[in-house]
C-alpha cells in the first residue's frame, strides 16, 4: 500500500506566498512479504507432489545350491507365451513351446482378448494350486516375446496389461525363429498381410 506524507516542510512563509505542499510516497512492502511466503509454500507443496514414479523390480532370490537349469526351469502348465507382431497383432499360446514334435496352437487376438486369456490362465493356475497339481510357489508366468516388426507402443501396452491384470511374474524374452515361423504360417493361413 502506498501512503502519502502530507506534513509541511520548511519553505518561505509570508502573506503573499502560497504554501506548497511537498508530498512524498512511501511504499509498504508488508503484502509483498506475505505474497513471497505464499509462493514459497506453494512451490514447496507442489514439488513434493511431483515425485518421479518408477517401476519396482523384484530380483529373484539366488540359491547357491541350484544349478542354472533348475533356476530357469519353468513349468509349461503355468506359462502363457505372448507374441507381439506388426500392426498391433497379438498371438499367444499356452505353455512354453519347447517341444518341436508338438507345435503349440497359436491364437490371434487383440488387446481386449489377451486380457481375457491372461485372466483365464490366472484362474486355471489358481484352480490347479487348489487341487494340489501345482505347488504353492508356482505362479502364472507370462512370457512376452516382441517380434522385430512390433512397435515400442505394443510393448508398453503389454506391460500395462501385466499391471492391470496383476500378473506377478512375467518376462520379456527374445522371440525365436521357430515362433516367427509360427506367426508367418498363421498369417498366411488367415490371409493377413
Amino acid at each position: 500500500m502506498a501512503e502519502m506524507d502530507t506534513s509541511s516542510s520548511g519553505g518561505k512563509q509570508g502573506p503573499g506566498v502560497k504554501k506548497g505542499k511537498k508530498l512524498s510516497t512511501r511504499i509498504d512492502l508488508t503484502p509483498m512479504v506475505d505474497l513471497g511466503f505464499l509462493l514459497i509454500t506453494f512451490f514447496m507443496y507442489t514439488t513434493t507432489l511431483a515425485q518421479p514414479k518408477t517401476m519396482e523390480i523384484n530380483m529373484p532370490y539366488k540359491d547357491p545350491k541350484l544349478t542354472v537349469e533348475e533356476k530357469n526351469k519353468l513349468k509349461a502348465s503355468v506359462a502363457l507365451t505372448v507374441l507381439l507382431s506388426k500392426n498391433s497383432r497379438i498371438y499367444y499360446y499356452e505353455g512354453i513351446g519347447d517341444d518341436p514334435n508338438k507345435p503349440p496352437e497359436l491364437k490371434s487376438t487383440n488387446r481386449k482378448g489377451i486380457r481375457e486369456a491372461i485372466i483365464n490362465k490366472i484362474k486355471m493356475v489358481r484352480d490347479m494350486k487348489a487341487t494340489g497339481a501345482l505347488g504353492v510357489k508356482d505362479e502364472t508366468t507370462v512370457l512376452i516375446k516382441p517380434d522385430t516388426t512390433s512397435t515400442y507402443g505394443d510393448m508398453v501396452n503389454m506391460l500395462d496389461e501385466m499391471t492391470i491384470d496383476e500378473v506377478k511374474v512375467y518376462a520379456i524374452v527374445d522371440i525365436t525363429d521357430i515362433e516367427q515361423g509360427f506367426i508367418r504360417e498363421t498369417e498366411v493361413a488367415n490371409g493377413v498381410k
